[in-house]
């Protein structure tokens, strides 16, 4: 198992109910610029920023057990246009589990789970 935003990641999913949704994951702690206007930080700083922050939003849809994100907007300029299928499945304790397969270049295959947790009329990300 891998966590590629570490022990402690934190984020939110909101499903909306005219149908759109957003979420975003973080690493437990990044590092701030020190800079009023981003745009003026350091490559190394823009790449950590990059690399410790994730979000795609768009409109979202059931089909069967899993939940379509069709995606208008991502961190990931390739994710723009794509549509994301994560099988969900809900626990007794108000829980959301999304977890999707994707197939890697080598043809190995990696499982991405996301353990979701309702928190404060949201739901949080408390696991990757």
């Amino acid at each position: 198992m891998t966590r590629p935003f570490g022990e402690g990641a934190h984020g939110y999913i909101i499903y909306s109910a005219d149908g759109t949704m957003t979420a975003s994951i973080a690493k437990a702690t990044r590092p701030p610029f020190g800079i009023a206007n981003a745009r003026n930080a350091n490559a190394a700083q823009k790449i950590e920023a990059f690399d410790s922050y994730f979000h795609y939003a768009g409109p979202w849809r059931i089909e069967d057990d899993e939940v379509v994100h069709s995606v208008t907007m991502s961190l990931n300029p390739d994710m723009t246009g794509t549509e994301q299928r994560r099988l969900a499945v809900f626990d007794d304790a108000d829980g959301l589990t999304l977890s999707a397969k994707e197939a890697l270049k080598d043809g190995a295959c990696r499982h991405h789970i996301l353990q979701w947790e309702v928190s404060r009329n949201s739901i949080g990300c408390t696991k990757e």
